[in-house]
């Protein structure tokens, strides 16, 4: 995808959704940690109905600790892998207590240390917390960088790297919630809603789907 045509797509995408806002519900910097914790191999929607009574009884890692990994189990049952997680989750809670005085870092290395979190994760609290503007790949952006052209990558590290180059500089700090929301709603993976797309015409998928 050329210079001008990546230019057209951001405008377009921001002209559409000028305040792209993240879908998963949270509180404060710790309950979207722990939100985007829960959410690995999971629906924001499966997540979002989980957190709410659990916030509502640990909304800090103190609380959280307090409770226990049975009792978060108990919370987060429908949500896929959520043995690991809970203990994931308790754990977390306990490094930032011991760690960072309760508070969650703004450092993606000190972020990754913790348990449960990766590279996407740590991008995405970075980003919805602290205005970062870093770009996190998830199944949707690493489709629509590859599908459209616009940052093509065999890994998500690889895409993450061509979207740092390629994505205008004012458009970063909103760039992972445009391309995620865009893939989720309209490029989407078993039939891409060609027709609805705002940024059809300098797409380059040769599949593209007709009315």
């Amino acid at each position: 995808m050329k210079k001008a045509e990546i230019a057209t797509l951001f405008d377009r995408l921001a002209a559409a959704l000028p305040e792209p806002k993240s879908e998963l519900d949270y509180v404060n910097p710790y309950t979207l940690l722990v939100a985007v914790v829960l959410s690995a191999q999971a629906t924001d929607v499966g997540v979002n109905k989980a957190t709410p009574a659990l916030f509502e009884a640990a909304d800090t890692p103190e609380k959280m600790v307090a409770l226990g990994e049975g009792r978060v189990k108990d919370f987060i049952k429908t949500i896929g892998l959520f043995n690991t997680k809970a203990k994931n989750v308790v754990a977390l809670s306990r490094m930032l207590i011991d760690q960072h005085g309760s508070q969650v870092p703004r450092d993606r290395d000190a972020l990754e240390a913790l348990p449960g979190v990766g590279r996407k994760t740590a991008n995405v609290v970075l980003n919805v917390a602290f205005g970062e503007p870093t770009i996190a790949v998830d199944t949707h952006i690493f489709r629509v960088s590859n599908r459209t052209g616009l940052a093509p990558g065999k890994t998500p590290l690889a895409v993450e790297q061509a979207l740092e180059k390629v994505v205008p500089a004012a458009r970063k700090l909103h760039a992972h919630h445009w391309l995620i929301l865009h893939g989720r709603y309209v490029c989407k993976a078993r039939k891409p809603d060609c027709p609805a797309c705002t940024v059809r015409d300098v797409c380059a998928f040769k599949g593209k789907t007709t009315l």
